[in-house]
């Protein structure tokens, strides 16, 4: 299957303009994604439809925990990534493409997510914006199916294929994953801006939820956390967001992250943010409190979820609208 958004170079060569390292790509070669292929001056798509994982999850597990709390979502995952981040948790599947995969076409992936019940399709687990063109066919089939686009994603995408995108995803949950443009470009192979430049381009547009996964000595300072969380703020303080603790995982030994500083840089994060969550951190209560009068709107211990305090899409104590789509 042919890709889109890319232009052609001389002696055959092509240039991928869907992310923003914009491949320029020989013949017979992949960009870095692994996925996207020069096929004699022509960009295709040989890992089109080709899913490495499938499971129906809790919402919150993307995490999103302002969109349909306690629905659960027919979530996919695919091959390949544009990052390399060296401690990937699923590195299994970012990293290689020369594992089992299934094909599923759009058609027969929204008639699964109508036979689950879902709440809709979820493109998670390794970098799903790689396989764009599969995104969009398929979101436009769940939508006019009635079901919801999720993605969770690392938001490495250039803005004319985002603003093509926002127009069939409902929600996302991104990793903005340090501001130390240094850490980026060197240990993941990405660039910090046009990760900002994405979260600032879909936020009111869709349902925005943003991660950090705090690794001791990377990425655990208070200020760092405090940095990410104003930019936030400045573009819409109800933005929910999620610190998570790491756990060594591929080529990154270094030691697991204390629930305890998650905790301390959770208070760093409230100062300019409403709704800041912690995750990875075992049977810890991760729950949503009103944030003018702080009642417990919507309780949550691992994945089982209760709904006490919201009434109408307000706090049934002091009647605070809450930014939570039901």
């Amino acid at each position: 299957m042919k890709a889109r958004y890319f232009k052609k170079l001389d002696n055959n060569r092509v240039r991928c303009e869907l992310c923003p390292h914009n491949c320029a790509i020989n013949p017979g070669k992949y960009g870095i994604c692994r996925v996207r292929f020069n096929d004699n001056g022509k960009l295709t798509l040989p890992f089109y439809g080709r899913i490495s994982s499938f499971a129906s999850d809790p919402v919150e597990k993307k995490p999103l925990y302002h969109f349909y709390p306690g629905r659960t979502i027919v979530s996919i995952g695919f091959v390949g990534c544009s990052f390399h981040c060296p401690f990937c948790q699923n590195y299994s599947i970012s990293t290689r493409t020369d594992i089992p995969t299934e094909y599923i076409s759009p058609d027969e992936l929204v008639k699964a997510a109508l036979r689950e019940h879902s709440l809709g399709i979820a493109y998670t687990y390794s970098e799903p914006l790689v396989h764009f063109e599969y995104i969009i066919d398929t979101a436009k089939k769940a939508r006019e199916a009635g079901l919801k686009n999720v993605l969770v994603s690392n938001g490495y995408l250039n803005r004319k294929p985002t603003d093509e995108l926002l127009n069939y995803i409902d929600a996302a949950n991104i990793d903005l994953k340090t501001f130390n443009p240094d850490f980026y470009k060197k240990e993941l192979g990405g660039t910090l801006d046009e990760v900002k430049r994405f979260i600032t381009q879909v936020a009111g547009k869709i349902e925005l939820e943003v991660t950090t996964l705090v690794i001791p000595t990377k990425n655990d300072t208070y200020k760092e956390i405090e940095d990410i969380a104003e930019f936030l703020g400045r573009l819409n303080p109800d933005i929910p967001y999620h610190l998570s603790c790491y756990y060594p995982t591929y080529k990154y030994t270094i030691s697991p992250t204390p629930p305890s500083l998650v905790e301390k840089l959770a208070e760093a994060a409230k100062k300019h943010l409403n709704y800041v969550y912690l995750g990875n951190v075992g049977v810890m209560e991760t729950n949503t409190y009103c944030p003018n009068c702080g009642n417990l709107l919507v309780k949550r211990r691992g994945y089982s979820v209760s709904i006490p305090g919201l009434s109408d899409g307000k706090c049934n104590k002091c009647g605070l609208k809450i930014p939570i789509v039901m």
